[in-house]
């Protein structure tokens, strides 16, 4: 990652959840914050602002305590928030969001894990305001590009598969307001799916650990362009005009690259 973010001179890194495993942060005061992010992302490409969601193994931790400002202080490129969005100037906004808590509000799931829904209030209301938010931000944006960044998959071909929920509540609103990329981790793999049906394109990057699965549904998904099952990583470049999509594995060889353009004004 610090090679290929040298070469492509990067402005961010984006983090799709699941930060820290198995089950998250313990408190501020966790060791793991800096055993696994601080001490790992050490070269100087990527001493740059980390966006960062929450994903369903930060929840069965401490997750107040990856939002604190405490580890900011640590290390000032964390920025980790519930959801938020970014305004890169006037071609380029991304909203990031953490799980949409899906079908299960408990606080325990049938395999015995607990969650910290902390902060979280109603989870009927959390939800309506959120999908309310991304909306309005949506629809508010003149953008070139527009990107939403989730933990769960929309469309996948991995071990979680689809997420029927996401597909019901977010794809509507995505195609709406003709987004262009959704982003993801959830699924231990690097995936590229086109959406059949809209100019979406469905990226999954969540192939930081335990990769290697071999589990694949067996389902074909329409508009598959790529699957990788191992350990990996994904660039985005963007321009007024232009985007290009790289998919690495861990001693950054190009797997997979997809360039699409856009007209830079539109006809009358």
């Amino acid at each position: 990652m610090g090679r290929i973010g040298e070469k492509l001179d990067i402005d961010f890194v984006v983090s799709t959840g699941d930060n820290f495993y198995d089950d998250g942060l313990t408190g501020e005061q966790d060791k793991a914050f800096e055993e696994s992010f601080t001490q790992i992302y050490t070269a100087k490409s990527l001493q740059k602002q980390w966006y960062s969601v929450l994903g369903n193994h930060d929840y069965r931790g401490n997750a107040e305590a990856q939002l604190s400002l405490h580890l900011r202080k640590i290390d000032s490129r964390w920025l980790c928030l519930r959801s938020f969005i970014v305004d890169a100037g006037n071609w380029l906004k991304f909203s990031l969001w953490t799980p949409l808590l899906l079908s299960n509000h408990t606080f325990t799931d049938a395999e015995g894990h607990t969650y910290d829904w902390r902060g979280i209030g109603s989870p009927r209301a959390y939800i309506a305001n959120l999908i309310k938010d991304l909306k309005l931000a949506l629809s508010e944006s003149s953008a070139k590009w527009k990107i939403v960044v989730g933990h769960h998959s929309i469309r996948s071909i991995g071990h979680h598969g689809d997420t029927k929920e996401l597909v019901s509540k977010l794809l509507p609103i995505l195609k709406a307001n003709k987004v262009d990329f959704y982003m993801n981790g959830h699924d231990h793999c690097l995936e590229h799916i086109g959406d059949t049906e809209s100019p979406i394109q469905f990226l999954t990057s969540g192939a930081g650990s335990k990769a290697w699965r071999g589990d694949i549904k067996k389902r074909k998904t329409g508009g598959l362009k790529f699957f990788y099952d191992g350990q990996g990583f994904m660039s985005v470049q963007l321009t007024q005009d232009a985007a290009e999509i790289a998919f690495y594995d861990v001693s950054g060889n190009v797997l997979h690259r997809w360039t699409t353009t856009k007209l830079l004004y539109s006809s009358i």
